[in-house]
Formats: structure tokens, C-alpha cells, sequence
């Protein structure tokens, strides 16, 4: 099977499953679940395309197997974000910009984790860069780890076992099978619709708070109040 490339080769969900094979899903998945480095791997469309693989055989593996091991690889991965966030703390917002790293990254997943709380761990599960940096954010927050475990099982099960079982269920329609490449566009698309629409919600309350704001009253504003005062003296 034949994909469309949706950037470089090596970032082609076909062309990774096919070098790596499922230790190399399970370890993407972990990477992009928690790790700094792993915020730019295709987690969506390679669960999708996992899925149909397996249930094309292409990928020999029962697919509640591989729904458990993927589910279980991001736990794990958030896991290991938590903890990181726990001992970088306060530091990880002062660090520099480089290639692979952007503040920018780390200032969103923040302002999500603050405006959703404990639940922002399985909304963020469906936000690429954001699902990477989120954990990292509890651990900076130290969120209670009792509840982060609980929302991380929860939000790396309906992650993990639910694209994957998306991409097996419309594997077997014929349409789905013949135009993979779509799909996979369509994937990449549904899944920056959350970024877009709370890019779009920031700038509309920017607009709003800006307008809000009361004009500064210029010199002239001053100036009837003091004419009938000088005319008064002069009288």
C-alpha cells in the first residue's frame, strides 16, 4: 500500500510502520505522547493508518493487541511527560528558543491546561503539539498524581484504541481503501480544527478587550471646560 507523503518521507505514516514496524508505532506514539522531541511526529494519522494496515493484514498482529499495546505506550509517554515537567519546573518556561523547541509550544499547552484543568489530559489527546506539551505542564503544575493518573488512563485509552480502531473500521470500505492518501489528509485537517478554532477565540477576545478598553482623552477634551472659565474672568 501506497500512501501520500504529508511532509518528508520519514514523516509518512506508511513509510515508518513499514521500516519500523509496530515497535516503531509504540515508540513514536510514546515520543509524541511526552516527549519534548516528539511534538512534531504524525501521532493521528499513524494510529489511523495502523489500524487499517492490521485489519488489511498488512500488519500481522490482532488488533486488540495492538489497540492495548499503543494505549499502553501513551500512558506511558504522558507519564514520562509528567515526570519531566515535575523536575525541569519553572525553568522550562525560561528556556530558549531553538529548531526543535518553541516557547510558543509551551505557552499554549499551558493556557489549555489552565482553561480546561485536569480534563485538558484527554482533550489534548486530540490536539497535535499540544497533547505533547500537556503533561509536561502537570508535572511543571504538580498537578495532584492520583488525578493525573486517572485522566491519563482515560484520555490514552480513547486516544490510542479509538484512531486506531477508526482506521480499521474504514479500512474495510472499499472508498476508504482505494484513497488512503485522502484520508490521511483529512486526519491531518480534523485534527488542527481545535488549534484553529481557539486560535480564533484568542483573537476575537483580544478584539474585544482592546475595544473594551476606554479611549485616552487627548488635551483638546480639556479645552471647552477651561473657555467658559477664561470668559467667566475675564467678565
Amino acid at each position: 500500500m501506497t500512501t501520500l507523503a504529508l511532509g518528508p518521507q520519514w514523516l509518512d505514516p506508511d513509510y515508518l510502520i513499514e521500516t519500523f514496524g509496530l515497535l516503531g508505532v509504540l515508540a513514536i506514539v510514546f515520543a509524541e505522547s511526552g516527549l519534548l522531541i516528539g511534538f512534531f511526529l504524525p501521532g493521528d494519522s499513524l494510529l489511523f493508518t495502523t489500524g487499517l494496515l492490521v485489519t488489511t493484514d498488512v500488519i500481522k498482529q490482532d488488533l486488540w493487541l495492538v489497540c492495548v499495546a499503543v494505549a499502553v505506550a501513551a500512558i506511558l509517554g504522558d507519564q514520562a511527560g509528567y515526570l519531566f515537567g515535575r523536575k525541569v519546573g519553572p525553568s522550562l518556561f525560561r528556556r530558549p528558543d531553538s529548531k526543535l523547541f518553541k516557547q510558543e509550544n509551551v505557552e499554549k499547552a499551558h493556557e489549555f491546561f489552565e482553561k480546561h484543568g485536569p480534563k485538558s489530559l484527554i482533550l489534548a489527546r486530540f490536539v497535535p503539539i499540544v497533547r505533547t506539551f500537556t503533561p509536561i505542564i502537570a508535572g511543571v503544575s504538580r498537578m495532584n498524581y492520583r488525578s493525573f493518573i486517572i485522566f491519563n488512563v482515560i484520555g490514552g485509552v480513547l486516544w490510542g484504541t479509538g484512531v486506531t480502531l477508526l482506521g480499521s473500521a474504514l479500512g474495510k470500505v472499499d472508498f476508504v481503501h482505494q484513497h488512503i492518501e485522502l484520508m490521511l489528509i483529512a486526519i491531518v485537517l480534523l485534527s488542527i480544527i481545535p488549534i484553529v478554532i481557539e486560535f480564533l477565540r484568542a483573537r476575537g477576545k483580544a478584539k474585544k478587550e482592546a475595544a473594551a478598553q476606554p479611549e485616552p482623552q487627548g488635551p483638546a477634551a480639556g479645552s471647552p471646560s477651561q473657555g467658559p472659565r477664561g470668559r467667566h474672568a475675564k467678565r
